[in-house]
């Protein structure tokens, strides 16, 4: 019902501009590779999974499996050279927020309420502060507000 913000914009091309390369968890991997056709990142995608073993022989240059605590995996993505990172997946990044690794929010609202699934945000052991640094309206229908960690 949304159109796919790579074709539109959405601030979409500006976030993968900014960031070096992107982590998600297994769930999100396997959802993505179920949409089929070409592989949709141009950025490395780093997969945080116990389970996974390895990924589909043509990604093995774009895709790296990893485990361990939050941060551990920082070091090693950052050991690599990949700084600018774009946390995806809801148990990511509830996981990287009880940890205080995330650095910037970027939350977009999409006028339709689901029946399930999983949250983005979930009880921390303590509270974040953000301050608000823009919003802005896409389609005159998504609302995407920016935050910046209060530290």
């Amino acid at each position: 019902m949304i159109p796919n913000p790579e074709q539109h914009g959405m601030g979409y091309h500006d976030l993968i501009d900014e960031i070096d390369a992107i982590v998600m968890g297994r769930t999100s991997f396997e959802t993505v590779l179920n949409f089929g056709g070409d592989w949709h990142y141009a950025k490395h995608v780093f997969v945080l999974s116990n389970t996974l073993k390895e990924v589909p022989e043509k990604l093995k240059d774009q895709v790296t499996i990893l485990k361990g605590n939050e941060n551990t995996i920082l070091n090693t993505i950052h050991s690599k050279g990949y700084k600018n990172l774009y946390i995806d997946g809801g148990k990511v990044v509830q996981n990287f927020l009880e940890a205080d690794l995330i650095d910037e929010l970027r939350i977009t609202t999409v006028p339709i309420v689901l029946g399930d699934g999983i949250p983005l945000f979930n009880t921390l052991s303590k509270s974040l502060v953000f301050d608000h640094t823009k919003t802005e309206v896409f389609l005159g229908q998504l609302v995407q507000s920016h935050y910046k960690r209060k530290r």
